[in-house]
């Protein structure tokens, strides 16, 4: 069994009143302080009540704790408990708690009530049932309970034993600085060769076009197709481009090598014919006619 201090509200409200700003030392050291003056010597004349200092004998947490702390403590067999010695412990602590607080006493004798039936019905003669079956024992119903509730009580020890935040350790604060690295990606020599394509087109598309102006008279031509043709009596269409083409001149030139063809049959200078559809065109000297 253990003891405990209980509270003491008069002692407590003279030995520690609120802190003021009054000096603790006037003449000699202050021993406590009362109505917030300094208290230099004991008083004679200190009243404590009688309710001032209680003693609680092992608290229980209901009727059915204190009965399985009795029967373990004496090492009794659950299962065959000797009703008249338990029963006497039992009722020497309930008289004990129902001095002092006799609400709390309350819960202990309704069990105590059982405990004395269960001891009486025990007294009595066993008389076998109808059906010739002995009768069941008065204890089955209180070992039940014990049994369930001295499993439950074991249950709890455990989970209390487990850590308990605020209990056995404290959680941990701390500050994170998450800065997020992207990978950068793998290259193949593939993706190179496709990125130096996609530069080399950028590349044609802005580069720089210098045009040049070409001087080129559609009157020289004339004269160049008037001498061809003076020495032959006609010539065919393609004839002469041909050559043109061949000696490597652009397309300018002979679209005014064209030009001049044409001017020349606007000037009566040049005949086109062709005997027929889809037949060959020719081309001759219009003064040179009368001669052929």
């Amino acid at each position: 069994m253990s003891a405990s201090r209980g509270s003491a509200g008069e002692l407590n409200a003279l030995v520690d009143p609120p802190i003021d700003s009054t000096p603790d030392v006037v003449d000699s050291v202050a021993l406590a302080r009362l109505y917030g003056e300094p208290l230099f010597a004991i008083p004679q004349d200190l009243y404590i009540p009688p309710d001032a200092l209680e003693v609680f004998l092992e608290t229980f947490e209901g009727p059915l704790d204190l009965l399985l702390y009795l029967i373990r403590k004496q090492n009794f067999n659950v299962l065959d408990i000797p009703m008249a010695e338990v029963t006497q412990q039992y009722l020497s602590y309930v008289e004990q708690i129902r001095k002092h607080n006799l609400e709390l006493a309350g819960e202990y004798l309704l069990m105590a009530a059982m405990l004395i039936e269960i001891k009486s019905r025990m007294l009595l003669p066993v008389k076998k049932t109808d059906t010739g079956e002995e009768p069941d024992d008065p204890r089955a119903e209180l070992v039940r309970r014990l049994l369930e509730y001295e499993q439950m009580k074991l249950a709890a020890r455990k989970l209390d034993a487990l850590p308990q935040l605020g209990r056995d350790f404290q959680r941990s604060h701390a500050l994170m600085d998450l800065t997020i690295e992207h990978a950068l990606p793998e290259v193949s020599p593939e993706d190179l060769r496709s990125a130096w394509l996609d530069i080399m087109r950028r590349a044609r598309l802005n580069a720089h076009h210098r045009i040049t102006r070409e001087q080129l008279s559609v009157r020289d031509h004339m004269s160049q197709i008037l001498r061809r043709l003076s020495d032959v009596r006609y010539m065919e269409f393609t004839e002469l481009f041909i050559e043109r083409i061949q000696q490597g001149d652009g397309a300018p030139i002979v679209v005014v090598h064209f030009l001049a063809m044409l001017e020349l049959a606007r000037e009566s200078l040049l005949e086109i014919t062709q005997a027929e559809p889809y037949a060959p065109i020719y081309v001759r000297l219009s003064y040179t006619r009368a001669d052929t």
